[in-house]
């Protein structure tokens, strides 16, 4: 087994565009939602700090997409300051902002993927089944995004979120032994459950796919 990204090149090349084009724009996407609701929640931090911005780079930093480029996996941030929010659970909101995102994402893929396979019969064989791969690829990575961010590991998503409503939780975070037991969370979850979570992200993704099309056809959904 060689490098992920020569490996997928060979096999589908077409899988290897639709994976960095979906990675790079759901993490983008991801920060700039907690951004526009930071903002909204009276910190203007993500504008301060310039991250209020199209640009991949500035989200993912150079330390991420190098660690994409070796082995496919990335992530982002957007710099906010809890203590300009203006309501109590506006972490909780901010945070929680980003999975939605993906959601979101998730929701219209699979919407998108639905009508392509009902009506993109027009198209070659080639478009209409790279097309297929790109929306169920996209649908089944933000599903991904979502859950494993909604997890109460920090500095996952879900801790500030979890944090917000548990004192007991918060302080947990403040012992120094918490940093060390969500990092082998972390390396339990992506070693043991990494195959659980992909598998799960892309079944539901096929099934709401397939779903549809039979909505949208008045029938089981058809196939090519």
């Amino acid at each position: 087994m060689g490098w992920w990204v020569a490996d997928l090149f060979h096999s589908n090349p077409a899988a290897l565009l639709s994976w960095v084009v979906w990675v790079i724009a759901s993490i983008t996407l991801h920060e700039l939602a907690h951004g526009v609701v930071a903002i909204r929640c009276g910190d203007r931090t993500p504008i301060e700090s310039g991250h209020m911005t199209w640009n991949p780079i500035v989200h993912m930093g150079s330390r991420s997409l190098i660690i994409f480029a070796v082995i496919g996996i990335a992530w982002g941030a957007m710099p906010v300051n809890p203590s300009r929010f203006r309501k109590k659970y506006d972490d909780a909101l901010v945070s929680f902002a980003g999975p939605a995102m993906n959601i979101l994402l998730a929701v219209v893929c699979i919407v998108a993927g639905a009508l392509w396979i009902r009506f993109g019969g027009f198209a070659s064989d080639t478009l209409y089944d790279n097309l297929e791969l790109f929306f169920r690829l996209g649908a089944g990575l933000n599903i991904v995004l979502a859950a494993l961010n909604l997890l109460p590991i920090p500095p996952l998503d879900g801790s500030h979120i979890l944090a917000s409503y548990s004192w007991r939780y918060r302080e947990f975070l403040r012992k120094p032994e918490s940093a060390v037991i969500a990092l082998v969370a972390i390396v339990v979850i992506f070693i043991s459950g990494g195959n659980f979570i992909f598998g799960f992200a892309f079944g539901v993704t096929d099934q709401a796919i397939s779903a549809l099309t039979g909505v949208l056809d008045g029938q089981a959904a058809p196939t090519r």
